[in-house]
C-alpha cells in the first residue's frame, strides 16, 4: 500500500506501526482530540485492509464462519465480528457491511492476507468471491457527537453501526462512522468533508480516544490467547443466540460455566513520567507479574493511559506497576465476566466513550 496523500497536508508527521503510511498528527494531537469530542472529525485510517465479497452465499456463508449474526444484517449497517480458533482464541477481528450486491470488510493493516486466506479455504462449493480490494478502496473514519447524517460524499459506502439509532449525547464513540471510498478519490474525500465541517485527525487523537473508551484494539491489545470475553468483544462483536461456528464451545462454556483467565482493564498512569509504556511490557503486582500491556497514548484530558490485560484475580483497586511507572486501575471487564453474570453497566466506561469532556 502506497503512502496516503494526505501526508503531504502541511504538519503531518507519519504514523509509527502498524499504521505507518497514514499521519499520527497534524501538528497538534490534543487539539485534534478536542475537537473531535467538541464536534467532528476526519481520521484518515487508509492504512487498513480492505475485503469485497460477492456471491449470493456470502452473508450465510460468514454467518456461519464468524462469531456474529450475519444473516440478519441489515443493509447499509455495520457490524463488528471474529474468527476463532478451534479453541476459542480470537485469530480475526472485523468491521463487516453489506450493500445489497456485496459484503465489504475492513481488518487491520496486516490482517487482510490472513483473513483472505483462512476465507478462501473455507469456500468448498459455495457461490462466494473474496477479493483483497485494499490498493483499490480506503478506510476513512468519521467521529464526534456532531458527525451529521446522510450522504457527505457521493459514491462513499458509509457504515453506520447499529448503536447509532439511538445517538445518546453521552455516548460519543457511538458516532464513529466509517466510509470507505475509491483510493483514487481518498484526497478529494477527504476535502469534501472539511468542507462541511469537519477537522482533521490523525491516528494520535484516534487512538487516545479509542483507549480511553476502553476499546480493545485486535494485534495491540490481544495475542494469541485472547478469548471474546477477557476483552469486551463478548458483548459488542459476539452473538449467543446464533448456531454452531468454530471456537464457539469455549465461549459457551466461559459464558454458561467459567470466568475468562484475563480482564481488560485502562491504567491512569503517573504523569510524572516522560516515557510511554511498550507493547508488551509487563504489569506488576508488589513484583510479580499479573499481565501485560497493549496500546498506551496520551489523552488530552486523562494524561497517559493505557489498555492492558492482568489475570482475572488480580484486586481491582490495586495500584499496579508498569516499567517502574505507578499506574491505578479502572475496570473495564469486571472480575465476573462468564458464568452468565450480566455485569453492571456502571462498572464500565461505556457511557462516557471519549473521555470526560462535558
Amino acid at each position: 500500500m502506497t503512502a496516503s496523500p494526505l501526508l503531504r497536508t502541511p504538519g503531518a508527521v507519519q504514523a509509527d506501526t502498524p499504521d505507518t503510511g497514514v499521519a499520527a498528527h497534524y501538528g497538534d494531537p490534543y487539539a485534534e482530540q478536542r475537537a473531535l469530542v467538541g464536534s467532528w472529525g476526519v481520521v484518515d485510517r487508509s492504512q487498513r485492509g480492505v475485503l469485497r465479497i460477492t456471491g449470493a452465499d456470502r452473508l450465510s456463508w460468514l454467518h456461519s464462519l464468524t462469531t456474529q449474526d450475519l444473516e440478519q444484517l441489515a443493509v447499509g449497517t455495520a457490524a463488528e465480528a471474529l474468527v476463532l480458533s478451534p479453541q476459542g482464541h480470537v485469530e480475526h477481528h472485523l468491521t463487516v457491511m453489506d450493500d445489497g450486491n456485496s459484503t465489504w470488510i475492513h481488518t487491520e493493516p496486516d490482517d487482510a492476507g490472513p483473513l483472505l486466506e483462512f476465507l478462501t479455504s473455507m469456500r468448498f462449493m459455495l457461490r462466494v468471491e473474496p477479493q483483497d480490494v485494499t490498493d483499490e478502496y480506503a478506510v476513512v473514519t468519521l467521529l464526534g457527537p456532531k458527525v451529521p447524517r446522510g450522504e457527505l460524499v457521493p459514491g462513499a459506502l458509509r457504515l453506520d453501526s447499529a448503536a447509532q439509532g439511538e445517538r445518546q449525547p453521552e455516548s460519543l464513540l457511538a458516532f464513529e462512522t466509517d466510509l470507505i471510498v475509491p483510493r483514487a478519490d481518498l484526497l478529494s474525500a477527504v476535502e469534501a468533508l472539511r468542507s462541511a465541517g469537519a477537522s482533521l485527525a490523525g491516528m494520535w487523537a484516534h487512538e487516545a480516544l479509542r483507549i480511553a473508551a476502553g476499546r480493545p484494539r485486535f494485534g495491540l491489545d490481544t495475542d494469541h490467547r485472547t478469548i471474546p470475553h477477557e476483552v469486551g468483544w463478548i458483548e459488542t462483536a459476539v452473538h449467543l443466540n446464533k448456531g454452531c461456528y468454530r471456537g464457539q464451545e469455549t465461549v459457551a462454556r466461559v459464558h454458561n460455566l467459567g470466568r475468562p483467565p484475563r480482564r481488560l482493564v485502562l491504567l491512569h498512569l503517573d504523569g510524572s513520567e516522560e516515557r510511554l509504556p511498550a507493547r508488551g511490557d509487563q504489569v506488576s503486582l508488589d513484583g510479580a507479574a499479573v499481565g501485560t500491556v497493549g496500546s498506551a497514548a496520551r489523552h488530552y484530558e486523562l494524561g497517559p493511559i493505557a489498555l492492558a490485560l492482568v489475570k482475572r484475580s488480580t484486586p481491582v483497586e490495586a495500584t499496579l506497576t508498569v516499567d517502574g511507572i505507578a499506574a491505578a486501575q479502572e475496570v473495564i471487564v469486571s472480575p465476573e465476566a462468564g458464568a452468565n453474570v450480566r455485569v453492571d453497566p456502571s462498572l464500565r466506561r461505556r457511557g462516557d466513550l471519549m473521555g470526560r469532556a462535558r
